[in-house]
């Protein structure tokens, strides 16, 4: 059974940065593609960042040139990094791997 456990999340001041790791179990985040995606309230679920089996990377609009998605392998962990925290960017976290999701974490940013 796959498992995915985010963490890290929290209030955060506008400016600031946080990183969220997510944790794999039953399947090695090596093998297929991990997405971050979130949810702010009212909306829709916007995607965030993808690492893929190879490496490659991709960043949504909101969070280019200020985002960093990395994969560690010895962990079974993928770590979404933000710099630069906008109100916005206020809502749920969420891994995704194929067909499983995390439970989400929330992140507030608020002065």
């Amino acid at each position: 059974q796959v498992q995915l456990v985010e963490s890290g999340g929290g209030l955060v001041q506008p400016g600031g940065s946080l990183r969220l790791p997510c944790a794999a179990s039953g399947r090695a985040v090596s093998s297929e593609n991990v997405q971050w995606y979130r949810q702010a309230p009212g909306k829709g679920r916007e995607l965030v960042a993808v690492i893929g089996h190879l490496g490659t990377t991709l960043y949504g609009d909101s969070v280019k040139g200020r985002s960093t998605i990395s994969r560690d392998n010895a962990t079974n962990t993928v770590h979404l990094q933000i710099n630069n925290l906008k109100p916005e960017a206020t809502a749920i976290y969420y891994c995704n791997l194929t067909l499983y999701w995390g439970q989400g974490n929330q992140v507030t940013v608020t002065s």
